[in-house]
């Protein structure tokens, strides 16, 4: 059971191309944090309900809508990821790999600080202890929500750049 390599379309050199310098927006710390507030966005209506039902006892009904916000936060991560990394491209940054990762992935950082919100206004924990285990539990999910956001970015640029690239006729 092996998986097949990756097919690159065209052929590649073996010394890369000096990067130009880029815009402020398509540097890394702020194109990441612009990358990761659509896919938050996309899902914090239904986080909200998702942390009173963990958090505060409340009973979660909404499985349907569930499923939809899912398929939203996919194709909010992919469209995300794929503009970015078009715009990257269109700057002759080649370095595309880990940025469509970390565009999307950075809205487990929201969430994670929806959470610190959550705590602070909408749970009474009395102690350290309870306060130290909500916090782990919400930084573990926040790594998996960022996991997931990025690896949809990732997976979805991947497929980007294999359909513009092998489109064109190298002669």
């Amino acid at each position: 059971f092996r998986a097949d390599t990756i097919e690159v379309p065209t052929k590649t050199k073996q010394i890369a191309r000096i990067v130009p310098e880029q815009p402020l927006y398509a540097s890394m710390p702020w194109s990441a944090l612009v990358g990761g507030v659509l896919p938050f966005g996309s899902v914090c209506i239904e986080l909200f309900f998702i942390m009173s039902a963990l958090w505060l006892h409340q009973y979660f009904y909404m499985m349907g809508l569930l499923m939809v916000v899912l398929f939203i936060l996919i194709s909010t991560c992919s469209m995300v990821s794929i503009v970015m990394c078009y715009l990257q491209l269109c700057g002759e940054d080649h370095r595309w790999w880990w940025k469509s990762f970390w565009n999307c992935a950075t809205a487990g950082v929201y969430l994670f600080a929806y959470s610190i919100w959550f705590l602070s206004s909408k749970l009474d924990l009395v102690g350290m202890l309870p306060i130290a285990v909500y916090l782990t539990y919400m930084s573990m999910i926040s790594i998996a929500f960022g996991l997931l956001c990025g690896s949809v970015g990732f997976l979805s640029c991947l497929v980007f750049c294999q359909r513009i690239y092998g489109a064109v006729k190298v002669d």
